[in-house]
């Protein structure tokens, strides 16, 4: 025991020291002994630089893993489609859809994912010569998902298929409706679906229980891409079929937007597709990245913070059906229409947000006490528009660091969306509701679920949550740490070490951005830039300095911990983002953590 102690000791030992840092966390280093092991092994053997080795191991690349992951291709990770679920039978019918020339009617969720796979569908069947109906519900009239009324409409149309996407899963009654029309539906979906399925021809979901596939971290999108790849398989001898290549920016878009896993195949569309949005071949696209003011090559942050949210905006304030038509569009005069409109929408949506976040942060206040006790946050407003009520979930989760559920309630039900921290499977629980009667409909993922309860359960709601959850919060909590991947000083940090970095990218969900450590750099320009933001700059004893910004922490132990450090000595944490403002490469911190360095 006593020759294993000081192996033990290296592991649990904090990075710099740092127990608790200004945001209460401790900073562990990412690789344990065999990870080190690993990084050291990459190095030698693949010749790329022991930063990168470390960032590779951290992540789980085996060495004989490196070069497929440091240049994935589909031709690699592609599986069959057919290991999905009723993939055959959907793409079966597609295929007599198509040669019949059916009219076919698509229904999306409203957001980013649920435009890109309609745009995505639709966009393929017309160049098929398919008339297609598309349809994305306006989130206050409709609520979620497919309605009684909408295949009601659908079949007046004359739609002879209704294929749902992004959507479907849980949508027992509609598709009843369906049947007693003789209208099939055929569902792409990726959230949990229940054991019973409802009753649709087809229902492709890699996240239904008796699918084996493994293919559950994809987005809508990716599974309407795996059906188009089946499709143009089964059409090939029919003559030309589209090329699926020139698509998978609606791929990239939306697998980034939906926060899913950026690994394996998820990482190989984003990679090819984020190719593909270099081109500008697709209007609405392009215009929306000028709007948005995204300089320089597609990167997932313009994706995840720039593009996505705006395409979003529609759904939660506007027209729901801008994104779908955005990304569709071919004329680059009405990309430009619909672009400025939905930045419009988005410079509304944060106006409202801030206001509904200041009373949501209120409430979860006053109820979590100044102990701040409670295993989630759960808030209600009378006047909040059910647009922002994600946006005001996750902004309490990273806040309060528990679940989170924001519900606008009209005068019979409270209707909202819960976001979840690492560990705590939100999905799974607010199926739990429902099954308890407590909730009248829901669903969602792991890491966010939307749901709808009569107004009088809200008291059940708050009881049978903080039961549920009251124990795994407790010890998700208790597991938080910061991993950091290298230290490194300020003159280090140049455009051409960002570039070799990137090389492991694109960085997202289940692929993290590489965290970095400053040890022991003085603070000085702290100030408060924007509405909550703070910058700074970190110098280094040799003189050198590197320029910092911490988003929305003005008012957060973060940011005043570093107003109160500042001309002292601090160890500093975050990601490395290249500044390409005016021509000129500059790197900046983007901080996500900070601790006093000792004297």
């Amino acid at each position: 025991m006593s020759r294993r102690a000081p192996a033990d000791a290296a592991l649990t030992r904090a990075f710099l020291d740092v127990e608790a840092s200004l945001t209460g966390r401790a900073w562990r280093a990412r690789l344990d002994v065999v990870g080190e092991a690993r990084a050291q092994a990459i190095a030698q053997v693949s010749g790329c630089g022991d930063v990168l080795a470390r960032i590779l191991a951290g992540r789980g690349v085996e060495l004989d893993a490196v070069e497929r992951h440091l240049d994935p291709t589909l031709r690699d990770l592609m599986p069959d489609p057919h290991s999905l679920a009723d993939m055959a039978v959907a793409t079966e019918r597609l295929a007599r859809a198509v040669a019949g020339r059916e009219r076919i009617a698509i229904f999306g969720d409203y957001d980013v994912d649920g435009a890109c796979a309609a745009a995505l569908l639709g966009e393929y069947l017309r160049a098929l010569g398919c008339e297609t109906i598309v349809h994305i519900p306006d989130r206050v009239t409709e609520g979620y998902g497919p309605s009684v009324e909408a295949m009601r409409q659908f079949h007046g149309a004359g739609a002879t298929l209704i294929v749902t996407v992004d959507c479907g899963a849980v949508s027992f009654e509609p598709f009843a409706e369906a049947a007693k029309l003789g209208v099939d539906v055929v569902v792409f979906d990726h959230h949990q679906a229940p054991e019973t399925l409802p009753p649709a021809l087809a229902l492709v979901d890699p996240n239904r229980q008796d699918d084996l596939s493994g293919l559950n971290a994809l987005c809508a999108t990716g599974v309407v891409f795996m059906a188009l790849v089946d499709l143009n398989r089964r059409l090939r001898g029919a003559g030309g079929v589209p090329d699926l290549k020139g698509k998978l920016d609606l791929v990239a878009l939306a697998t980034v937007a939906d926060v899913v896993p950026l690994t394996g195949l998820n990482r190989a569309f984003v990679v090819r597709g984020l190719e593909t949005m270099r081109r500008r071949e697709r209007p609405g696209l392009a215009a929306l990245f000028d709007v948005a003011g995204a300089g320089g090559p597609p990167t997932p942050y313009h994706l995840g913070f720039l593009v996505g949210p705006r395409i979003n905006a529609g759904g939660r304030i506007g027209d729901a059906a801008l994104g779908a038509r955005l990304l569709s569009t071919t004329d680059p005069a009405e990309a430009t229409r619909i672009a400025a409109e939905l930045d419009r929408l988005n410079r509304e949506r944060q106006r409202i947000e801030i206001a509904v976040l200041a009373e949501a942060e209120a409430q979860a206040l006053a109820a979590l006490g100044l102990e701040e006790r409670g295993a989630c946050v759960i808030v209600a407003g009378e006047s909040w528009p059910p647009g922002v009520v994600g946006l005001v979930a996750s902004r309490l989760k990273d806040r309060f660091n528990r679940p989170a559920f924001a519900l606008a309630l009209n005068p019979t039900e409270a209707t909202g969306s819960a976001r979840s921290i690492p560990g705590i499977d939100i999905g799974r629980i607010v199926h739990g509701l429902v099954a308890a009667g407590v909730a009248t409909k829901g669903g969602g993922h792991a890491m966010a679920a939307g749901l709808t309860l009569k107004r009088d359960r809200l008291g059940d709601l708050r009881a049978q949550l903080e039961a549920a959850l009251r124990a795994p919060v407790a010890q998700a909590r208790r597991d938080v740490s910061l991993a950091i991947d290298a230290a490194l000083a300020a003159a280090a940090a140049t455009p051409d070490f960002l570039r070799s970095v990137d090389a492991a990218g694109p960085y997202g969900a289940g692929n993290p951005e590489p965290v970095f450590a400053l040890p022991r750099h003085r603070l000085e320009g702290v100030g408060v830039v924007g509405a909550d933001h703070v910058r700074f700059r970190a110098v280094a004893g040799d003189g050198r300095a590197l320029e910092g910004i911490a988003f929305r922490a003005a008012d957060k132990p973060l940011g005043r911990g570093l107003k109160a450090l500042e001309g002292g000595y601090v160890h500093l944490a975050g990601a490395l983002t290249l500044d390409r403002y005016g021509g000129r490469e500059k790197v900046k911190l983007r901080l996500i953590d900070a601790a006093p360095a000792p004297m």
